[in-house]
């Protein structure tokens, strides 16, 4: 007998690739051509912007020798004599602790007026009077000084916190004001026709609906209020005396006609800059956590 003969096997054939369509296709590269952009422009954005606080922290602890000299780079040995010298000085602290205290204030005195003004003007389309303080923030701050002073020096306020307060909110409740007007604008009108409908009056609408929802807005508000007081030169300049002068007129004092102390100003600069980046960044996670908790489902 003979053996059964076996048939051939034969291998599977394999599947064809399914074809590219060409638009597909392009719209995949034109979106890794899209994503590549981005990020170049954000490095470079971030290089713009973080290059001169790199070079002040790093000039912060060169000699003046150091910091004048282009060939040295980010490579040196490090010194702590600036700060020692600036600290032991005791006129930056002094300065730093009434930076606090002014910004604090009218920080707060101006968020207590244009808060409530805001929400009124929000609520209640009062667009022209908004726009009758927001003319504030149109007008130069320089051209006011010498009436301002004339007045504050009749008054015998020149040299004390309250000409700085005042003058530094000023700015302040026009810039909060104009903030948190869209914020209330924004909020749903509905939750405070319930709340009234419940019985309250329209101030405890304000008070115990609107107020609670705006609490993000009014704390980014009072943020860059209390920065643009940190960081104002013109008004410390002009109203403080040596005992109420400012950070921003003790950096000043570091720059004299004959020579500048470059060491000690970089690193009164950074002793000035590091509060208020930290109180920006933790600021900003708490705003953020408010926006999320403080959402509302429809």
């Amino acid at each position: 007998m003979s053996a059964p003969t076996t048939a051939p096997t034969t291998a599977p054939a394999t599947a064809a690739a399914p074809p590219v369509d060409p638009v597909l296709a392009r719209r995949l590269r034109r979106a890794r051509t899209g994503k590549v952009l981005k990020a170049v422009a954000i490095v470079v954005v971030m290089l713009v912007f973080l290059l001169p606080m790199v070079w002040m922290f790093a000039a912060a602890f060169k000699t003046n020798v150091q910091v004048t000299d282009p060939s040295v780079g980010l490579w040196f040995k490090p010194t702590l004599e600036n700060f020692r010298s600036v600290l032991e000085a005791g006129t930056l602290l002094r300065s730093m602790g009434n930076s606090v205290l002014i910004g604090v204030v009218s920080t707060l005195l101006s968020a207590l007026l244009a808060v409530p003004a805001a929400w009124a003007v929000g609520r209640f389309d009062m667009r022209r009077t908004g726009s009758l303080v927001l003319i504030a923030r149109i007008v130069p701050a320089v051209s006011l000084l010498v009436p301002w002073y004339y007045l504050f020096a009749r008054a015998g306020l020149v040299g004390s916190y309250t000409v700085l307060i005042l003058s530094h909110m000023f700015a302040a409740v026009p810039l909060i004001l104009w903030i948190m007007t869209g914020f209330f604008a924004g909020l749903p009108v509905e939750l405070e026709e319930a709340a009234r409908t419940d019985g309250l009056s329209a101030f405890g609408a304000f008070w115990r609906i609107s107020l609670p929802l705006a609490a993000p807005g009014t704390a980014t508000a009072c943020l860059l209020a209390f920065v643009f007081s940190w960081n104002n030169f013109m008004f410390s300049l002009v109203f403080a005396d040596e005992n109420t002068q400012t950070v921003p007129v003790t950096l000043y004092n570091f720059i004299s006609y004959a020579s500048t102390d470059w060491g000690g100003l970089m690193a009164a600069a950074t002793l000035i800059t590091v509060p208020v980046l930290l109180a920006a960044v933790l600021g900003q996670k708490y705003l953020v956590a408010g926006l999320t908790s403080g959402a509302t489902k429809g």
